[in-house]
């Protein structure tokens, strides 16, 4: 199995660390944020991974060969000219992940204790497009699911915006985990072009394909977007 770490970004909210470095190689406890989600992966056994790379692309890309890519075979996706978002650097390594196989996709800046066995199991049971997945814990941003767990939209809670792919009563809230298992024809259904959000292309296909949420609430999880989080991520992760 393969398995994309979205490192790309300009990780604005991780200043001042991002002026001069990648978030993917801020460091908690003693190892960056990229090799931990290479070493969760390997765990699983899961050694063919792809990094994609912008914002001080040359640092990763040194990283990863100075440490042998952490004992994985990492292969990079190149958007040093155009940062991509999710979405868009998923479609730009198409290439590198084309197969017969689902394949799992994380960001870089959260660390989590998900099972990945129980997540690849749940799809394999239920045969979706896609499983992501998805905890109780609080955010602004939430993804809106039926009582099967099917994703039916998306919604703010700060700003009220709300967009529903699939209008139904009782619609519940839960927060993205950002660790997916894809079928690999998620390539031919992407309508998406250039720079966009996975959660377009979630919401684009939700009403004609099964998206499904895994629901691993207690699981440790930490957003590591901002600085101060990197002391609640040392707490949970040696």
């Amino acid at each position: 199995m393969k398995a994309m770490i979205f490192s790309a970004g300009l990780g604005t909210r991780f200043k001042p660390w991002t002026d001069k470095h990648p978030k993917a190689l801020a460091i908690v406890n003693g190892k960056s944020l990229l090799q931990r989600n290479i070493e969760y992966l390997q765990q699983y056994g899961i050694t063919e991974i792809v990094v994609n790379v912008h914002h001080f692309a040359d640092q990763i890309i040194h990283s990863i060969k100075e440490n042998k890519g952490w004992g994985s075979n990492i292969i990079i996706s190149d958007e040093t000219s155009e940062v991509l978002e999710t979405g868009g650097g998923l479609l730009k390594a198409r290439d590198l992940l084309k197969g017969n196989a689902p394949f799992i996709t994380l960001n870089v800046d959260i660390l989590t204790d998900l099972d990945l066995n129980k997540l690849l199991a749940f799809h394999q049971q239920h045969q979706p497009l896609i499983s992501f997945g998805i905890t109780d814990r609080v955010t602004s941003r939430n993804f809106l699911f039926d009582e099967n767990n099917r994703l039916c939209g998306w919604c703010n809670t700060k700003t009220g915006e709300e967009k529903i792919a699939i209008n139904k009563p009782n619609l519940q809230q839960k927060a993205y985990s950002c660790v997916v298992v894809f079928q690999p024809e998620i390539f031919s259904l992407i309508r998406q072009r250039g720079k966009f959000s996975l959660t377009q292309t979630y919401l684009d296909l939700a009403a004609e394909h099964l998206i499904l949420g895994y629901d691993h609430s207690g699981d440790k999880l930490v957003d590591v977007g901002k600085p101060e989080s990197v002391a609640k991520a040392e707490d949970l992760f040696i």
